[in-house]
């Protein structure tokens, strides 16, 4: 009943920007200020990640219950006002109320599984994980699109409202965990200065390429403010008694190697995700909601490989074969996919997304489950805040990097087939509508699938280039015992028979053990 109530709570923080990125166009048709557009995901973004961290910390000295249940308040809050927005301005900051406890929900729910489940027995759980994810891709815009086209697309926010409310009412009810109480102070300043950190970061990453040149003031200034402020939070956090993000975590091998690995996946994941559907609609033809369906391959086959990873991990203890086998993996589908172009059929084209699902399945819980393995259990929170801290920067970085290849690709391969003419078309991030593509002339509309093929070959080159990093870091990880393996078994039992003759505290203590 717990499982079931945080993967609701997990369902509501994947569910939301898929459904309101299908609501969008009619948002802006009723509130105006399409100038505003990327903001209402700017903010949103901005918002959770940078309130990560701090809520995994909050959850290591309050105790994750009532930080979790807070997390969740706050982003139904954020949903109900949201729906209630009568302008952009609103809008956005309601988002970004909304982000701020989006920023609490994935955290808590890893965190408070780390707490309940040990290492070795949480494998058994990566299917119902994996299943969500796929529900939330596939399920998002089709609900996205029907919501909006019968109830208006404020339903798109109050939608969260009751699924929010049961994973409010069954965890109070279902989850019992004990109430911790810290006399430390909070490292407001690590907190403000990581905070300033991570937004340059992400709106370098939002902006660069597409509002403002890469070398403009605006960019330059942000990398230059961003830098500045992770050097002063390094220094703080030295210096602190009870750093917001404990530096002391990084210090081990497994727990470094596997951060890096999980940005490299959020960097390809997110890259792919953002490059296939716009494939499938200007190259392959297929609407907009055939596009999520078409993605299925890529989804079944994660769920079912990661499925599988985390039965043979629990029966087992062997995990780093499945971080080395999925780094070959996303290498290899990824190589694939640079093999499409205008005549690769929806068949083939799903053969090979689901050689790069197959290969999130291995990293996407195993990744994760290294990281909480890798810390303390008092550190719990910030462990798994900075593992989904870091995938989510580099999603951030993958889709800026990527799409400033793709939008130069496309470019020049306009440019190439139709003139000079031809740039006015694609500027803007060089995309364009699948319905104004229908009434081009042929000749326009043939020269664009190509650009786009074009595109999506050069961002799966360069993504399989870059996956490459992950599994040579794959093979410098060590095989440490999950926690609640049979060793870990073994010594509680040991000590249960040598203390024998303690105290009744003492055997209630190994119990708890």
């Amino acid at each position: 009943m717990v499982l079931f109530a945080l993967m609701i709570a997990m369902l509501l923080a994947m569910l939301d920007n898929m459904i309101v990125g299908t609501a969008m166009p009619t948002i802006v048709g009723e509130l105006g200020g399409l100038a505003h557009l990327s903001w209402v995901v700017t903010a949103y973004t901005l918002a959770t990640a940078a309130s990560t961290p701090i809520w995994g910390k909050l959850g290591d000295m309050y105790g994750r219950k009532g930080v979790f249940l807070t997390s969740i308040v706050l982003f139904l809050i954020g949903s109900a006002l949201s729906g209630m927005a009568q302008d952009m301005n609103q809008l956005i900051g309601f988002r970004a109320v909304q982000g701020l406890g989006a920023g609490g929900l994935m955290v808590g729910v890893m965190a408070i599984i780390g707490d309940l489940i040990p290492p070795r027995e949480r494998g058994k759980y990566q299917g119902m994980m994996a299943g969500v994810m796929a529900i939330a891709m596939i399920g998002g815009p089709l609900v996205g699109g029907t919501i909006t086209d019968h109830l208006g697309w404020r339903w798109s926010f109050y939608i969260n409202l009751p699924l929010g409310a049961i994973a409010l009412i069954m965890v109070t009810a279902v989850l019992h965990l004990p109430k911790k109480r810290s006399r430390t102070r909070i490292d407001y300043a690590g907190a403000a200065l990581l905070t300033i950190g991570i937004t340059s970061l992400v709106l370098i990453t939002t902006w660069g390429g597409t509002q403002y040149a890469w070398l403009s003031g605006q960019i330059v200034g942000l990398g230059v403010l961003g830098v500045v402020a992770l050097i002063a939070f390094l220094f703080v956090e030295r210096k602190v008694s009870d750093p917001v993000l404990p530096l002391h975590i990084f210090s081990n091998g497994n727990f470094s190697l596997v951060t890096v690995i999980g940005f490299l996946v959020g960097f390809v994941m997110f890259g792919s995700m953002t490059f296939l559907p716009l494939f499938q609609q200007s190259v392959q033809g297929a609407s907009a909601t055939n596009s999520g369906l078409l993605l299925l391959p890529m989804l079944l086959s994660m769920m079912v490989v990661s499925l599988i990873a985390g039965r043979v991990t629990t029966q087992t203890g062997r995990y780093k074969i499945f971080v080395t086998l999925g780094g070959a993996l996303i290498t290899a589908g990824l190589a694939l996919l640079a093999l499409m172009d205008t005549g690769t059929t929806r068949f083939t084209s799903g053969a090979y997304m689901a050689v790069l699902g197959a290969g999130m399945g291995c990293l996407m819980q195993t990744t994760m489950l290294i990281a909480q393995n890798s810390v303390e259990m008092k550190d719990m929170g910030v462990g798994s805040s900075s593992a989904t801290l870091f995938r989510t920067i580099g999603g951030s970085f993958g889709v800026a990097i990527l799409g400033a290849i793709f939008t130069n690709e496309v470019q020049s391969t306009m440019v190439a087939r139709l003139g000079k003419a031809a740039q006015k078309m694609t500027t803007g991030g060089a995309q364009m509508d699948p319905k104004g593509l229908a009434k081009l002339p042929a000749p326009v509309k043939d020269a664009y699938a190509h650009a786009v093929a074009s595109g999506t070959h050069h961002v799966f080159l360069w993504g399989a280039a870059i996956s490459v990093i992950g599994f040579v870091a794959a093979w410098f990880l060590k095989e440490v015992p999950l926690r609640g393996g049979p060793a870990a078994k073994a010594g509680a039992a040991a000590d249960a028979d040598a203390g024998a003759g303690a105290p009744a505290e003492r055997a209630v203590v190994v119990d708890a053990v």
